[in-house]
This record gives C-alpha cells, structure tokens and sequence, in this order.
C-alpha cells in the first residue's frame, strides 16, 4: 500500500536520480555536482528530490552502494572459470577491459574519498567496507590456492593502484604491468604452481 507521502512512480524516480546521479558524480566529481544540475538533468524537481533523499550526502552514499554491487558483480564474474591461479589473474583482465572503456574516470571509491572523505565520516566508511570486501575476496582466492593471507594484500595494493595509474594516464598498461607483477607474486608464494602460458 502506498504511504501518505509517497508516489507509485517513487521508485522508479528515486533510480532515474540515483543513475543520473552516479554518471553526472562519476565524470564531473560529487562536488562539482550541485542538487540544481542534478535536477535539470534527471528532470525530477528540486522539491521531489529532496523529498526522496533528505541530502546530497545521502544520494552519494546510495550511488556508491550501488557501484559496490556492480563492482562485486563484475569480479563474481570475471573468476568464475578457471583454476585458482588462474581466477587471480582474472582480476587484472578485468581491470584492463574496464580501463579501456571510453567512459572510465578511475575508480569512484577513490575519487570520492578524495574529494569528501575528511569531512563526510559516512562516505568514508562506506568507502573503507567497499575496499576491505575486495581485499576479503581476494583472501579468499589466495585461500583456494594455498597462498599466504599477505598475498591478497599485496594483489589488492596492485589493483588498486593500477586504477589510480590508469585514471592519470588515460590508459590500460596499468593493467598489464599490474599483471604481471602479480604473476611474480604468485608465482614465489605457490612455487609449486607452474607460470600461466602469455
């Protein structure tokens, strides 16, 4: 039953905002980014908007939720053939598909950091659970294949400033020399796994 304040089309505005929000955020910056262009973009007035989300904080933090689901769905998806080593390695292909995409910009969990994260806790702590979950999964894999938990670590460090080199750079060699170092990592904590083919 539909609340007192509430629309039936609510939720389909609140996901028109919030992906407007995340492509306007993502290729100007969350400051550069006022509730007034966030309006005439997405065509919801400033009244409705503020109705559906009580602040600009609160669509960032719901905008970087779902960059943190996309992201998960994207790594579930790149390791999910190949052995474990294998399955590693598939984390810097990824990168290196993402990095070549017209639209790339780093990676929104950085740069919002950046930009916020001294002065929105919030933000911040979002930020901090979305990078401790990739280093988790990554454990995970290093787990399956008979590595040291300081493995992931190192692997997740190369990851992430391979996105932060790539955002400068403006291209995907990041991925590759961050591949390949990861390859030399894996290779001297599993000795006993023989080098993938290039």
């Amino acid at each position: 039953m539909t609340g007192e304040n509430q629309r039936p089309d609510d939720d389909a505005v609140r996901a028109k905002v919030l992906e407007t929000a995340d492509r306007l955020y993502y290729t100007y910056g969350v400051q550069a980014v006022g509730m007034d262009t966030l309006r005439a973009e997405s065509g919801v007035p400033l009244k409705r908007l503020y109705r559906l989300f009580p602040s600009k904080e609160s669509i960032v933090e719901q905008v970087l939720m779902g960059r943190h689901e996309a992201w998960n769905a994207l790594v579930e998806s790149a390791i999910e053939t190949g052995d474990a080593r294998q399955r590693l390695l598939a984390i810097y292909d990824m990168l290196a598909r993402w990095f070549d995409q017209d639209d790339f910009r780093g990676c929104m969990f950085i740069n919002s950091f950046g930009e916020l994260g001294s002065t929105a806790p919030r933000i911040a702590e979002i930020v901090r659970a979305h990078k401790e979950g990739f280093q988790v999964r990554l454990a995970e894999l290093v787990a399956e294949a008979g590595g040291p938990p300081s493995l992931a670590a190192q692997l997740a460090i190369l990851a992430e400033g391979a996105q932060t080199t790539a955002a400068i750079a403006g291209t995907s060699d990041a991925a590759t020399h961050a591949r390949r170092a990861a390859e030399t990592l894996i290779t001297a904590a599993l000795p006993q796994t023989p080098a993938s083919p290039r």
